[in-house]
Parts: C-alpha cells; structure tokens; sequence
C-alpha cells in the first residue's frame, strides 16, 4: 500500500469511529462517551505495544505527555458533546480550523510570516465554515455567522481544533524525543487508562467523596444498553486502523501532504451524516467541508 491509499484509509477510519460513537453511544452522558473512544483501542493497540522495541525517551518526552493528557482529555470531553448534541455534517467540519489557530498562534505569538497561500488557506476555511450554513444568509449576509455561534456542536468543535492546535505541536515534541509508532500507541493506551481514572475521581469528588447514589463512570454502560460491547469493538477497530494508517502513510510521504487527505474525514463525516442520520442540507454542507479541506491542504502545503 503507498501513502495516499493510507491517508485514505486513516480519514474514512477517523469519520467511520465518530459515526459508531454518535449512533451508539450519543444517549451516554460526554464523560462515558469518552470513555469509550478513549478505551476501546487498547485491546488492539495494548498488545503491539508490548511487542515492539521501545525507544530510549528522556525528560523531555515525559514533560510533554505530562503536559498534553489533561488537554487531550478536555478536548476529548468537549468532542464527545459536539458528536451528542449536533448534527454530524455541522459539528465534524469545524476541526479543520486547527492549522487555521496553529498559523494565526505562529503569526501573533512568534511573529511567523504567513504566506499567500496560507492566507487563502485561512479564507477558504473561514468561507467553507460560513457555506454550512449558507441558506441562513436569505434573513441577512451575518446571519451564517450567528448560526454558527448558535450551533453548540459547532461552538464546541471550534473550541476542540483551538485545543488540538495546543496539542498537535506537543505531540510532534514527544514524537522528536521518542518514535512515532511507540509514541501512537503509549499515547492511546495511556489515554485509555488516565481518562476513565481522571474523570472517575472528578465524579466521586464532586459527589461528596464516594457516594453511590450515581452511576460510576468507570462503567459507562448501563443495564438497558443493546449489546453495547460489539460497537465498543468497532469504535477500537476503527481508531486503531486510523493510528496505524495514519503512521504508515506519513512515515512514506511528506507530513503536509498526508494530513491533507487525512482532513477528508471531514466530507466523510457529512456523507456518514446524510447515509446514517439522514441528516438534511447536505449539499451545502458538503460543498462548506469541501472547501474547508481545500483550505486545510493550502494552509499546510504553505508550511
């Protein structure tokens, strides 16, 4: 397999675990959602951790972890809210302003010149995310601007690409002090025991120190579930061939090019919100994630 089929391969897998999450888990409260993303993969990526060669990592690595889990799980909790109150194709879109808040941070943070293509980059994005909601703009050209601050899913997720922002430069700092395929997996499995820890000590504080009268949240099930464990299968299936897809194709091509097609997830995230959800308007709201991934491939190419 060469690298495009991968980053293929790593966005279909992206939009293919969210779309199992909404459909099956969306009644769950976003603490147990994300206790399933987060869990679900260990099963499969546990046991490649152990058998592969682990690199020497220094203090450094180990700051940078220390310093993106609790990121990683607000944005996580903050994901799982988008995917349970919003439509997929409105919700899903907005995670392409992540390079967006990375090129502007580099412009006002560290003076970083941004190049014309980057400029467009930002213009198609900010303009993709203004077509999600184009046929608004019948009421007044800003109308589309308030719907999106009207829409929570959309709210949320842009407040999500902020966070990844943050922690996609962490992550390439522990990648540079460790490897990339040890660093996908440690990372996974680490979320997979941190987060069901972290936010079950947060309930059974803020519930007065033990008390019973709620569910745990380190069960995120409950009795009238339907067979909940096949689609916990699935959502691990998924996020594991994203990891490794996503590792194979950037380890076989430049990492702007790959994470360009990986951003298609965001038009299969409206196609699986039309198929699944029967989710209405799509053809506007496929034509605003379109050219938000053109603006994603703009921004990066001019990185």
């Amino acid at each position: 397999m060469n690298w495009f089929p991968a980053a293929l391969l790593t966005a279909l897998a992206t939009a293919t675990g969210d779309t199992i999450l909404k459909a099956r888990f969306s009644h769950l409260s976003p603490g147990n959602m994300a206790i399933v993303r987060s869990t679900a993969p260990m099963p499969f990526l546990l046991p490649l951790l152990l058998a592969i060669s682990w690199p020497e990592t220094d203090l450094i690595f180990w700051q940078t972890v220390g310093f993106l889990v609790p990121f990683e799980i607000l944005a996580l909790l903050l994901y799982m809210q988008a995917l349970k109150v919003s439509p997929l194709s409105l919700s899903i879109p907005f995670l392409a302003f992540t390079p967006v808040f990375i090129i502007l941070t580099g412009w006002l943070v560290l003076d970083e010149k941004v190049t014309m293509a980057g400029l467009l980059g930002i213009l198609c994005t900010v303009t993709g995310a203004y077509v999600l909601h184009i046929k608004s703009s019948r009421k007044g050209f800003l109308e589309p601007l308030r719907a999106i601050a009207k829409e929570q899913g959309s709210r949320l997720m842009l407040a999500v690409a902020g966070i990844y922002g943050l922690t996609s430069v962490l992550g390439k700092k522990a990648i540079q002090h460790s490897d990339p395929i040890f660093f996908a997996c440690f990372y996974f499995v680490l979320l997979g025991i941190v987060t069901p820890l972290s936010l079950g000590a947060l309930r059974w504080i803020t519930n007065g120190f033990g008390s019973q009268n709620k569910q745990s949240t380190l069960w995120p099930f409950k009795k009238t579930d339907r067979n909940p464990w096949s689609a916990w299968w699935a959502v691990g299936l998924a996020q594991t061939i994203m990891v490794l897809s996503h590792m194979w194709a950037i380890n076989l091509i430049t990492a702007a090019y790959m994470i360009a097609v990986k951003r298609t997830s965001l038009i299969f995230s409206v196609i699986y919100g039309k198929l699944i959800f029967k989710e209405k308007e799509i053809t506007q709201r496929l034509a605003g994630a379109s050219l938000m991934v053109l603006g994603v491939g703009l921004i990066v190419l001019a990185g």
